[in-house]
């Protein structure tokens, strides 16, 4: 076959993948499994399936290695996609269409299908070259990591099926960049969602009651969007968002009708913590602006998750030393950073295997969740030339 066959090849099955629409709410991964089943067998690879719960398949494809003995590779992508809005898209969200200049639009292009059939096809070059490389490579497909992958990766890795990978280190997703200089994340935030709820005395809005929720929920809100100017202030002086704590209300709820006061009202608040800060300080913190606002107000948090280590980019860690020295020897250009969301690399690090979110795709808009997703054609296929140097240093023992 021939480098351009191989190259539309590759292109055909990253359409084909875009096309499955594994989207919120309700997935149904059924129809993706059995196409992943498909490319373990054009491979001829082994793969496997297991169910964290009824309808939460992860899907193992696995390139075996000659030193089984060695600690295993493994490159994670999650199979799920965020809603569209499909009368906010040029073209169907779930058609895949690529146009003249060789854009292909759809959901998932760049979060991150794209990055589950570059590794497959990086694995397809090997195969074709006779490559055998001395780790043993998993190639790992998650159900629900747009929703926090509670039945994916979080259950996973609690496994004996995931325990016996033998995983020394991951490989997983990164972001889009607008220049030449990509994205490392080697660690992320703490996501911590809480709401303050407010209860008071109600009755007729004609009236000007004393201890209305309103009033107590509304100084502890002006409080707590206070501290998010101050961070806010941080972005504008260059500091990076990822080392920045994000504090966002994204819910208000009560009442029944305009002329009601009512007896409770609440803020919900999604706050990512920067590295280093300490969530029981700022709780503290908040819960004396609920005292100082009166009695019937607190905080009650909703979720939080355990502080991660970050992954060290340091001589200490070999698996960096690695990755680095493919990287400068195609004299790529990265950024290390702490990753502004929070994805299935978390679960990863909470258990100390080092793990690193990197996507090769440079000079492209980042559109991660938004309308008119798209990744290039040519921006895909250079992808899979950057993993197949990478995934071949950091197997090579």
């Amino acid at each position: 076959m021939s480098s351009k066959n191989r190259e539309d090849e590759a292109v055909s099955n990253f359409r084909k993948y875009l096309q499955i629409p594994t989207v919120h709410p309700n997935v149904d991964y059924s129809e993706c499994v059995k196409f992943l089943q498909f490319q373990a067998e054009s491979l001829g690879l082994p793969s496997k399936i297991h169910y964290m719960a009824p309808k939460k398949p992860v899907v193992i494809i696995t390139l075996q290695g000659k030193k089984p003995e060695l600690q295993s590779l493994l490159l994670t992508s999650h199979m799920d996609v965020v809603p569209v809005y499909p009368e906010n898209w040029t073209h169907d969200p779930f058609l895949a269409y690529k146009d003249a200049q060789g854009n292909i639009y759809a959901r998932g292009a760049q979060d991150m299908k794209c990055v589950g059939i570059q590794y497959l096809e990086t694995i397809r070059r090997y195969k074709k070259n006779n490559l055998i490389l001395d780790r043993t490579i998993h190639v790992s497909f998650m159900p629900d990591e747009e929703i926090g992958g509670i039945l994916g990766m979080a259950h996973f890795v609690k496994t004996d099926e995931f325990r016996s990978l033998n995983i020394g280190f991951t490989l997983d997703e990164g972001l889009a960049s607008i220049d030449d200089v990509i994205p490392l994340y080697y660690g992320e935030r703490t996501i911590w969602q809480f709401y303050i709820r407010s209860t008071g005395t109600p009755g007729h809005a004609s009236l000007l009651h004393d201890n209305t929720a309103a009033e107590k929920l509304m100084y502890v809100v002006n409080k707590i969007l206070d501290w998010r100017t101050e961070e806010k202030l941080k972005l504008s002086q260059g500091v990076d968002i990822g080392e920045v704590t994000s504090v966002n209300m994204t819910m208000l709820e009560g009442g029944c009708q305009l002329n009601v006061v009512p007896p409770q009202l609440s803020a919900g608040f999604d706050v990512r913590l920067a590295i280093g800060t300490d969530r029981s300080a700022i709780e503290d913190i908040i819960t004396g602006w609920c005292h100082e606002a009166g009695e019937g107000i607190q905080l009650e948090v909703f979720k939080t998750n355990e502080q991660t280590i970050p992954t060290k980019l340091d001589d200490s860690n070999p698996w960096w030393l690695k990755f680095k020295s493919e990287c400068d020897e195609m004299k790529l250009k990265l950024k290390p950073s702490i990753c502004p969301g929070a994805g299935d690399s978390r679960y990863i690090r909470l258990i100390g295997i080092p793990a690193l979110g990197f996507s090769p795709m440079m000079y492209t808009p980042v559109l991660l969740h938004d309308h008119d997703e798209y990744l290039n054609e040519n921006t895909f296929l250079n992808g899979i030339n950057i993993y197949y140097n990478i995934i071949k240093g950091l197997a090579t023992a």
